[in-house]
């Protein structure tokens, strides 16, 4: 997704990345990234959270206002409610 941010933004069009993989934006550089630290497939936070998904919103909106340095990569600073872990792509031996 980061590097259609890039080509969009050469077109003129601000863009912010919502990311979940910040390994993978830090290499990217996107030119605004928003990393919240939530489960793949949520970066709007859980579903049916408006009051979340709102402040998500405006803070990627205020992005486009205040970033004027391209590959800027911002933490959200809420964390998701429940515990989880992220599948490493390696199994778990069984001891």
């Amino acid at each position: 997704m980061g590097l259609v941010c890039r080509v969009v933004e050469e077109a003129g069009i601000s863009t912010v990345c919502l990311s979940t993989g910040r390994d993978l934006t830090e290499q990217v550089k996107p030119p605004r990234s928003l990393f919240m630290n939530f489960p793949m497939g949520n970066n709007f936070g859980a579903p049916a959270d408006v009051e979340m998904q709102t402040r998500i919103l405006r803070r990627s909106l205020q992005m486009v206002e205040e970033v004027e340095t391209g590959g800027v990569l911002v933490d959200w600073e809420e964390t998701w409610p429940k515990e989880f872990e992220y599948f490493t792509g390696r199994r778990k031996s069984a001891s």
